[in-house]
């Protein structure tokens, strides 16, 4: 049997990147997925291409009135969320000296804003034994020059992750971490030749992650094969921030 077979699973962010990969991967895997981007044709293209009577939603992870009216939707069309991924997410580079309020509020309000008010709109319709998997990365535990507002937006999900299970495991809810290092997205795909080089050299399985193999641990956490997995961050990043 699939090991998503019957699960209603949503992704905040799910419209591109390794976002994708997990809705992929879990429609794949029997899930009634929605995914959500705040464009809505993004939405719309990525739903199409999921296939399985994916539904693409238009909404705003940062604005918390996006997030009740997307949970609203799968509410009214299932009744309830299984499986929920709070993707969504940016990264601007910026050194001390250069941050600005507008720079530190958008990495706040998506990254971690949008988390908090995605998850807490999404409770009152999770099941008994639901999972919730929070994108981190391995930067919320290293410091990478101009990166510093970023890599504290992914150290407070880490922060939150360990709240949220002493908080819902009593309500037979797991939260939980996938924590990617350097992935070949679309956004990667673009960085220059010598820039890529230097950024895979340290990593000592000598290349980037691949979607979907950020998608495979997201699926485990999610799945029933990981019932007694909670608060922990799987870090998947070919042992670069391991060794």
């Amino acid at each position: 049997m699939a090991q998503m077979s019957n699960k209603v699973a949503l992704i905040v962010g799910g419209a591109k990147g390794i976002g994708l990969a997990i809705a992929e991967r879990l429609s794949a895997e029997g899930a009634k997925v929605f995914i959500t981007s705040r464009r809505s044709e993004d939405a719309e293209k990525a739903a199409k291409g999921i296939g399985n009577d994916a539904v693409g939603i238009a909404a705003d992870a940062s604005v918390p009135e996006d997030m009740v009216e997307a949970v609203e939707k799968v509410r009214k069309a299932y009744g309830r969320i299984d499986a929920l991924v709070l993707n969504a997410g940016l990264s601007e580079p910026a050194q001390i000296a250069e941050i600005t309020p507008e720079h530190f509020d958008r990495h706040f309000d998506v990254n971690v804003r949008g988390m908090v008010f995605g998850l807490q709109a999404a409770l009152p319709v999770m099941t008994e034994g639901g999972s919730v998997v929070l994108i981190g990365s391995i930067a919320g535990n290293a410091g990478y020059s101009s990166y510093g507002t970023y890599c504290a937006t992914k150290a407070a999900v880490r922060s939150y992750a360990r709240t949220w299970t002493a908080e819902l495991a009593p309500k037979g809810i797991r939260v939980n971490v996938v924590a990617p290092g350097p992935t070949d997205t679309d956004m990667m795909a673009a960085v220059a030749e010598d820039t890529r080089a230097a950024i895979i050299a340290p990593i000592p399985m000598g290349r980037m992650a691949r979607p979907s193999e950020v998608a495979a641990a997201a699926l485990f956490l999610l799945s029933d094969d990981a019932s007694y997995i909670a608060g922990a961050e799987l870090c998947v990043d070919g042992g670069l921030r391991q060794v």
